[in-house]
């Protein structure tokens, strides 16, 4: 398996369509490591990945702003999702912190599917995103200085997010996450709406910074480990909720059914 990887992420994809056939090609390699068939825990976050992956190459046929903007930055954001899968697989200590958190839970089954690929969207939006972002524009420009509009195209990815979470949370949930995502209603989808937009406009405004650092790699280098040393502090938390919310189901379930009838 360790060399069906090597061989699937060698060099980089050229367009989307490269992206979306790796994806394919790592979700099948994925799904057959261990806990057992399709509950390899990173096989969830590229699940989803995947979904959005293929919305965002049907959005580049039907129409967006800036095709060249949209894909590019697609490769881009690619491009540190399989340099990591790579360094781990080849057991380098270069692999990002945010990442390493999932990667080395890739069995880890007491962990939901649904955190499992959460943590994944954090470390992609967190960590990889500025970056993603700092290369797109290394080959096409930067937005002018003071200008803090957001490219629409990159606004369009907010709209596939809101409609690729909700059914993707409900599918991974655990019994007991799906009782209490009964219990909330639709609060949950509108605070993920929230957290995908105040997310994705942060690592927006992270890029920006980090541009004014391109040309000083040692700086870089130190701002990057800081965002992802923040980024895998999350995912330790989002791991620590995760544990709570089944533990505490387990035991509620268990109360319930010990409670003698009558």
């Amino acid at each position: 398996m360790q060399q069906k990887v090597t061989e699937a992420l060698d060099g980089h994809p050229g367009g989307i369509g490269e992206v979306v056939s790796r994806l394919v090609t790592v979700q099948a390699i994925l799904d057959e490591l261990p806990p057992s068939r399709a509950a390899n825990r990173v096989s969830a976050f590229n699940e989803l990945y995947l979904k959005i992956t293929r919305r965002v190459e049907a959005a580049l046929v039907s129409g967006v702003n800036s095709p060249d903007f949209l894909e590019l930055l697609d490769v881009e954001f690619a491009k540190r999702y399989f340099d990591a899968l790579t360094l781990w697989n080849n057991d380098d200590e270069e692999t990002p912190d945010v990442w390493e958190v999932l990667f080395k839970r890739a069995g880890d089954v007491r962990m939901s599917r649904l955190t499992a690929a959460m943590l994944g969207v954090n470390a992609h939006i967190n960590h990889d995103l500025s970056l993603a972002l700092i290369g797109t524009w290394n080959e096409l420009g930067a937005p002018e200085a003071g200008d803090d509009v957001i490219d629409p195209d990159y606004l369009l990815v907010n709209e596939i997010f809101y409609e690729e979470i909700p059914p993707l949370r409900r599918g991974f949930s655990t019994r007991w996450q799906m009782e209490l995502d009964e219990l909330v209603g639709p609060l949950d989808d509108w605070s993920q709406r929230i957290l995908v937009t105040v997310t994705r406009a942060r690592a927006w405004d992270q890029a920006r910074r980090l541009w004014l650092l391109r040309n000083d790699a040692e700086d870089f280098e130190q701002a990057r480990r800081t965002m992802d040393r923040a980024a895998s502090l999350v995912a330790e938390w989002a791991i620590a909720g995760d544990r709570l919310v089944t533990s505490t189901g387990d035991f509620l379930r268990k109360l319930t059914r010990d409670r003698p009838p009558g």
